[in-house]
C-alpha cells in the first residue's frame, strides 16, 4: 500500500534479521535470564530494571527511531523454521561524511552458541551495510581473551587492527579489547606484484 513504510528485514538461510516488536518481550527475557552466566564476562553490567517490560519497550522505540534515523541498525535473529528467538545483532555509531563506518555488536542465547547462527547474520548485516547503506567499514571489537568471537569475526572475513586501552566497561570494569575491522574494497594483504 502506498504511503506505507516497508518493515526493515534481512533474511538467510536459517534466519530472518528484524527489529525487535513488543511482541518480542517474553521470548528475549527467557532467553536472557538463560543465557544470564554466559553473557555476563562478555557484556557491559545490566542495569537493575534490564529485564523488565519498560525497559524492553525503550529499546523497540530506540530501534526503530534508529533505523528510521540511519543512525544504527538493531536486529533480532528469528530462526526460519519455528520463529524461535536466537541472538541480536546491532550496526550502531554509524557515522557519515567522509567516515561511512559503523559499530558491530552482537549476542547469541546460549542454547544457539556455535551453531553458525551468529556467522549468518553478520555476513547479511556486512552486505547490507556495504551495499545498500555504501558503508565503507564496519568495526567490531571484543576482548582478547574471547576466542569464539575472534574466531567469529577473522571466519566472517574481518581483519585485526589492535588494541585499545579501556576500550568499554566490561562486567562493570574498564576492558582493553582487542578491534577488527571489514572494509568494502579491502586491499589489506594484497601486494602489487609486477
Amino acid at each position: 500500500m502506498l504511503g506505507r513504510r516497508r518493515k526493515f528485514r534481512l533474511d538467510t538461510e536459517r534466519l530472518i534479521l528484524r527489529p525487535p516488536l513488543h511482541g518480542d518481550f517474553n521470548a528475549w527475557m527467557a532467553l536472557r535470564t538463560a543465557s544470564r552466566d554466559y553473557l555476563t564476562p562478555w557484556e557491559p553490567s545490566w542495569a537493575p530494571d534490564h529485564l523488565s517490560r519498560r525497559a524492553f519497550s525503550n529499546r523497540v522505540y530506540w530501534a526503530n527511531r534508529s533505523i528510521l534515523g540511519g543512525t544504527a541498525v538493531p536486529l533480532f535473529l528469528v530462526r526460519r523454521e519455528d520463529e524461535t528467538l536466537v541472538g541480536a545483532i546491532t550496526l550502531d555509531n554509524i557515522r557519515r561524511g567522509p567516515a561511512q563506518s559503523g559499530t558491530l555488536g552482537y549476542w547469541t542465547g546460549l542454547p544457539f552458541a556455535r551453531h553458525g547462527y551468529m556467522r549468518e547474520a553478520i555476513a547479511a548485516l556486512v552486505h547490507h551495510a556495504f551495499t545498500t547503506m555504501d558503508l565503507s567499514r564496519v568495526e567490531a571489537a571484543c576482548l582478547p581473551e574471547n576466542v569464539a568471537s575472534r574466531g567469529l569475526l577473522e571466519s566472517s572475513g574481518f581483519k585485526y587492527e589492535g588494541v585499545a586501552q579501556s576500550y568499554l566497561q566490561i562486567n562493570g570494569r574498564w576492558r582493553t579489547h582487542v578491534l577488527y575491522s571489514a572494509l568494502r574494497l579491502d586491499r589489506r594483504g594484497r601486494t602489487q606484484v609486477g
